[in-house]
């Protein structure tokens, strides 16, 4: 059974780094955690990057107070991250990571904190080292497949670890059974490795090219061609030996030769701390702009493409680039869609949703766009692929101009919160296109004059003054009954009974002189507005059923005078939509009714006290639909 122990009760002298921290401290344990090691092993080779993670100014002398912290980037800001140091272990062993010297703990306690921030060190059960990379730096991530790797790769690699850029690299697999497989060459199939140099060496007159590699486990290597035992090194002098750091020891780290690398292993995950193209020899200063967003069931969870009727109620983010770059035609920049704390979720059964994005040239409007628009019109960039990563990015170069981004899931009605970064050359703005709220209230109609009343609208009256009595006043109970009554009449509106709150509210939205009760010149006033509503909803009640589609209801609310932003709409789904999305005609009302109230409330608070009103009518509203 584990114990956690202090590193004081493991051993009697504990460091927190030793001699530097480096590769070699990096040795796997019990936990199938090889992403985060090879990406830690990775993060060594940057002394900057990692003094930023790894505080050097922490260790088990004078100040210890039995705590460490560390810095993590999560969605566009740093973390401090402060643990105890109890660590697992087995009979006075570490359980998981540890530094090949046992008396070095940094690597573990880094573990410990990178557990914490995403709810345990169970959640830290396979990965992709790019995740912890990203974590470790805020950089951008760039994958390259080996056998579609353009002609250059050696170069591009050996840009990236001149960059202090951080690498993985990894053998994909097939199914199930090839998880961990070791190969014949020695190499594990689905297993995280690092990539820590590349180098050339003389070898029979020529010049072969090397990349060095490293397993995580500290142990289990490549035994093929300049492996560390292999007759290759015969030809090699002992002063390039060393030079290159060769030894035959089983530590995990090996060489081989660049064409049996592509041959081998599928996949480079390059984690650039800027930006800027491996390809490209300059250097840049990149403009980036963030946006954090959600996909909500049954209001901004559209889904791709695919999925016309829901896609277009995605968030949509303005993108306007206006300069084009230096001694170039276009606008270069760079787009990456990140899924938020999925890993921190997945206790809660959460696992990466596949996600992309599209570009679109923005028309002539404004607002959100519909559904028309993208019937008619294809995008004219999008993501490589769909794919469940945590984060999709790509590099594209467009005219100056406005354009439409609209970040997805591939299937719709999933949710997840998502950071959008967009990195560019020059300057560019990016902003929510339902970042703002409109309303417009138009003055309530006059009554209908007893003269023009149709005979529906007689019948009408004659029914509240039967219930309202001599006061031609209706509580809400009666109020209930009354438009219950007449509104079963309408043979072309299915619906269930209102409900009481339903009519609470129109009686909260229409009584002016403030005694609880709706008189028949102000429910007059009401039951135009009524008509106007009903009308709406036949009009989104597509299928004649009696309820919308909650993805039709932005739509229905701007018909009605209302613009909500996306994290309004979102909210208003959450309490009036059922579980199937839908919302009844009591529901699509009374929300409505909730809207119209708000707004005229704030109008008036911001007339009458302007110097003391310091919400916006967005966050007014946020504010009285949670009440």
């Amino acid at each position: 059974m584990a114990l956690r122990q202090l590193p004081k009760e493991i051993v009697e002298n504990p460091e927190f780094i030793l001699g530097g921290a480096t590769r070699t401290d990096i040795c796997q344990g019990e936990l199938g955690d090889c992403w985060l090691l090879a990406a830690i092993a990775s993060l060594t080779l940057n002394e900057k990057a990692l003094a930023r993670v790894v505080p050097q100014d922490q260790s088990f002398g004078l100040g210890y107070a039995g705590i460490f912290h560390f810095q993590f980037w999560q969605h566009s800001e740093w973390l401090d991250v402060v643990i105890d140091d109890r660590l697992p272990t087995f009979r006075d062993r570490l359980v998981f990571l540890h530094s090949a010297d046992h008396n070095e703990f940094w690597s573990a306690l880094l573990e410990k904190a990178y557990a914490k921030l995403n709810g345990s060190y169970e959640a830290l059960k396979g990965g992709s080292a790019i995740e912890a990379m990203e974590d470790f730096t805020g950089g951008v991530a760039e994958n390259f497949q080996t056998r579609d790797a353009p002609e250059d790769f050696y170069q591009i690699l050996g840009k990236a670890l001149k960059r202090g850029s951080l690498l993985g690299c990894s053998i994909d697999i097939r199914d199930a059974a090839d998880s961990e497989a070791r190969t014949p060459f020695g190499l594990i199939k689905g297993h995280a490795y690092t990539v820590t140099g590349i180098d050339q060496v003389d070898f029979q007159g020529q010049k072969v090219e090397l990349i060095r590699v490293r397993n995580p486990w500290g142990q289990v290597e490549w035994n093929g061609s300049w492996s560390d035992s292999s007759p290759e090194w015969r030809s090699v002098s002992l002063a390039e030996q060393k030079r290159l750091c060769h030894s035959a020891l089983d530590d995990g780290e090996f060489w081989m030769a660049l064409k049996d690398f592509k041959m081998h292993f599928d996949k480079v995950e390059i984690c650039n701390l800027t930006p800027d193209a491996l390809e490209d020899d300059a250097f840049h200063r990149w403009e980036v702009t963030t946006h954090q967003g959600s996909w909500v069931r049954g209001s901004t969870a559209g889904g791709c493409r695919n999925f016309l009727d829901t896609f277009w109620t995605n968030p949509q983010i303005k993108l306007s680039l206006t300069e084009k770059d230096e001694d170039q035609d276009g606008c270069s920049f760079l787009v990456a869609l990140m899924q938020k704390d999925r890993r921190k979720l997945k206790r809660f059964g959460a696992k990466m949703l596949t996600i992309g994005y599209a570009i679109y040239q923005c028309p002539n409007m404004a607002g959100h766009l519909n559904r028309d628009f993208f019937r008619f019109n294809a995008s004219l960039a999008r993501s490589k692929t769909f794919i469940n990563l945590r984060e999709v990015s790509d590099r594209f170069r467009l005219p100056p101009g406005d354009y439409i981004l609209i970040p997805s899931t591939f299937e719709p009605h999933q949710e997840a919160d998502f950071c959008l970064r967009i990195f560019s050359e020059k300057k560019a703005i990016a902003r929510d296109v339902d970042g703002s709220m409109d309303i417009d209230l138009p003055e309530p109609p006059k009554p209908t004059p007893p003269q023009q009343e149709t005979e529906d609208e007689r019948q009408f009256r004659a029914l509240f003054q039967q219930i309202a009595g001599e006061d031609m006043e209706v509580t809400a109970e009666e109020l209930q009954y009354v438009l219950n009554t007449v509104l079963q009449n309408r043979q072309t509106l299915k619906f269930k009974m209102l409900s009481l709150q339903s009519c609470r509210n129109i009686i909260s939205l229409m009584d002016t002189s403030g005694n609880g009760k709706l008189e028949f010149s102000e429910f007059r006033v009401f039951w135009d507005k009524l008509k106007q509503w009903t009308n709406l909803f036949l009009q989104f009640d597509v299928d004649k059923s009696g309820t919308m589609s909650s993805y039709e209801l932005r739509t229905a609310l701007k018909a009605a005078g209302f613009q909500l932003s996306s994290h309004l709409l979102q909210l208003v789904v959450l309490r009036y939509a059922n579980e199937e999305l839908q919302l009844d005609f009591d529901d699509f009302l009374n929300c409505l009714v909730r809207l119209e109230n708000a707004s005229r409330v704030f109008q008036a608070l911001s007339t009458e006290h302007k110097d003391f009103i310091h919400l916006n009518i967005n966050e007014f509203i946020n504010l009285t639909m949670n009440i």
